[in-house]
Parts: structure tokens; sequence; C-alpha cells
């Protein structure tokens, strides 16, 4: 989960980290992402960057026109990023590249026998991965969309999904056993800020 290959892209005038909004509830991919990138801009001697969770990505980016935060990370296999990369009012301020925690099919610690066709609860974006780490008895599976990978974890408590498509530290916050191999996501990160206001320039056509 280390993260590599960063590119700050703060313009002149934009504004620092001070507190980072991202996609919560707790354990969730975005949440270690955000932390990272936190820790990225603080650096060793510097104040400490606090990280807010929200229940979605567009209600972290609302927090920041609210100025309640500074910047939000984003994942870039979000379907619905973008909008962020065209609001005028927000300007991309970094990218990285980071691995995701391990991903990995989950079901209630000393739960139940697992049904053969069951319901997999699971974020939109990593849901493709089900397939390739269901066990091969499941030939028949329903999916059930949920707002992050810490949500789909805990509809398998609240017992409205047999399975969970989660990371390793959803799983263990909500005391979940893997049934399956777990893997990572190599994922592409942006951070977005507030944009640094600028001048309107009017052009005129070039006359011959």
């Amino acid at each position: 989960m280390t993260l590599h290959d960063f590119i700050s892209l703060l313009r002149p005038g934009s504004e620092q980290p001070s507190a980072v909004g991202t996609l919560g509830p707790p354990g969730t991919s975005s949440e270690v992402a955000a932390k990272r990138y936190a820790a990225q801009m603080s650096g060793l001697d510097g104040p400490t960057i606090d990280v807010q969770l929200f229940d979605t990505y567009e209600k972290a980016g609302e927090a920041l026109q609210a100025r309640d935060v500074t910047h939000v990370v984003v994942a870039n296999a979000y379907k619905e990023i973008n909008p962020f990369y065209m609001d005028p009012a927000v300007e991309l301020a970094g990218v990285f590249v980071m691995d995701t925690p391990l991903y990995g099919i989950a079901m209630a610690r000393g739960g139940g026998p697992v049904p053969d066709a069951p319901t997999v609860a699971s974020h939109p974006s990593p849901e493709p991965i089900i397939a390739q780490l269901l066990p091969r008895r499941h030939a028949t599976y329903k999916v059930i969309h949920h707002d992050s990978t810490s949500a789909a974890a805990r509809a398998v408590v609240e017992g409205t999904a047999d399975l969970a498509l989660t990371t390793v530290p959803a799983a263990q916050l909500h005391d979940l056993e893997f049934i399956s191999g777990t893997r990572p996501i190599r994922m592409v990160w942006s951070v977005f800020g507030r944009a640094v206001p600028t001048r309107n320039k009017e052009t005129s056509p070039c006359s011959s």
C-alpha cells in the first residue's frame, strides 16, 4: 500500500492542504489513500493534516465547496468522477498511484453455510473482480450495490447480504472472514482543491 509516482499540481496561490475529505466510513480504500496523501503533504515535521470521511465522494465535494476541507481524494475508477474534473470551481491539485488494501469475498465470522447463489454486497467500481474471487461453486450470484466497501461489509453484519466484496481493514472492523483469496487493485487517485481565481481574458479572432 505504498504511495508512489506522486505528482503535485498545486499552482502558485493554491491553498495548501490542511483537511482532506474522502469516501467513508472507516475501512475504505479511500480512507487509506487520503491518509497516505495527508502524510505525504505533511512531511516529517509539518502540521498534521486532518482526514474527514463522508458518505459519498459527492458529499466530500460539497464539503470542499463549503470550505470544510481543503482537498478531496477520489479514486479514478469511480464512474462518477467526471463532475470533479469539469467543475470550474474545482481544480486538480495532484495525482498519485497507490495499491488499495487487499480485496476479497467475506462472510460473517462463524456464520452458517453460504447459499449456492448468494447475494454479494459491493461498491460498483470493484464489482468486476467478484467473478475473479468468488469460489467456483457459486456459479450464480446477485450483486447489491453499496456506497463503499466498508458499507458492503456492514451489509453482511446487518443480514442484508450473504457476502461482501470488501477490504481487509473493513473486514477486520466488521469481524468478517474471507472465503476467497485476496488481491490489491493498483489505483490512480486524484486530489482536487478549490480553483485559484484567474482573470478571464477575452480573445478575438485572428484577422488576415
